[in-house]
């Protein structure tokens, strides 16, 4: 899987966001904030192909955590984002 293309993190009013590109208008209710780890993550894929082992990786290097809570927390992002429509397969 990987994130779609059109979307772009940005920074507004101190918060990470992620936007559509090339959307006219704003729709607020549709702005997607990012905690810091959220953003580490998309930043570490984004633009490439990966799954869940590679995001749990990914936590255990970060955060020095078990594999299992990484893996737990990998699934619980990737369905964030798929419940969101920013993946696509």
């Amino acid at each position: 899987m990987r994130i779609k293309e059109q979307f772009k993190v940005r920074e507004m009013a101190g918060e990470n966001v992620v936007i559509m590109q090339g959307r006219h208008g704003s729709d607020l209710t549709r702005i997607i904030s990012l905690n810091d780890s959220a953003l580490y993550l998309w930043q570490k894929v984004n633009g490439h192909n990966f799954d869940c082992d590679d995001i749990a990786q990914l936590l255990v290097e970060r955060y020095d955590i078990d594999n299992e809570t990484a893996l737990n927390d990998a699934k619980r992002w990737i369905a964030k984002l798929e419940e969101c429509g920013l993946i696509e397969n």
